[in-house]
């Protein structure tokens, strides 16, 4: 089993003790967190090292930096193959940093879109404007109802529409 696979299994376990599921992120989130903070306070410079270099650098287990490189992946420059990750595995934390701010508002964290980190890469009205992009990114826009070949036509002649306005 790879690293990844056997976070997701810990993490995401349907068969799990609720309330260990609930320490395990409540940990996590925590770490996860810290590492942010760290990360944002240089987000120009590329953080680089295997995972358990990198893991050791930010005081966390192995699993919880799998974990964190599952949940930045996708604001990456360039991905890491996290599928086939060992603890050998040389990765890069460097961040889109729009792209991560977005996604942390997609994923609903306000612990981490909300770090006080942002205010010296963003202004405020930068990140009220990320946000709202990318809360309306998920907003789908409503069609009328389609007028079908036998309904009255909306004109008000008071004939079918095929016969009407639909000709």
């Amino acid at each position: 089993m790879s690293l990844l696979e056997d976070w997701r299994s810990k993490a995401y376990s349907p068969t799990a003790n609720k309330n260990e599921l609930k320490r395990l992120w409540d940990t996590y989130f925590d770490k996860e967190k810290k590492i942010y903070q760290e990360l944002l306070i240089n987000p120009d410079v590329e953080v680089k090292g295997t995972v358990k270099q990198l893991s050791e650098r930010y005081g966390v287990e192995l699993m919880t930096m799998v974990g964190f490189l599952d949940g930045i992946q996708e604001s990456l420059k360039v991905p890491n193959d996290i599928d086939n990750m060992t603890e050998d595995t040389e990765v890069s934390l460097g961040f889109d940093k729009v792209l991560l701010y977005k996604n942390m508002v997609d994923a609903k964290a306000p612990w981490l879109y909300e770090l006080e980190e942002w205010d010296n890469i963003f202004t405020k009205e930068e990140q009220k404007q990320y946000f709202k992009e990318q809360k309306q990114s998920h907003t789908f826009k409503r069609t009328e109802k389609k007028i079908g070949r036998n309904d009255p036509c909306p004109c008000g002649s008071g004939k079918k529409y095929k016969y009407c306005h639909g000709r």
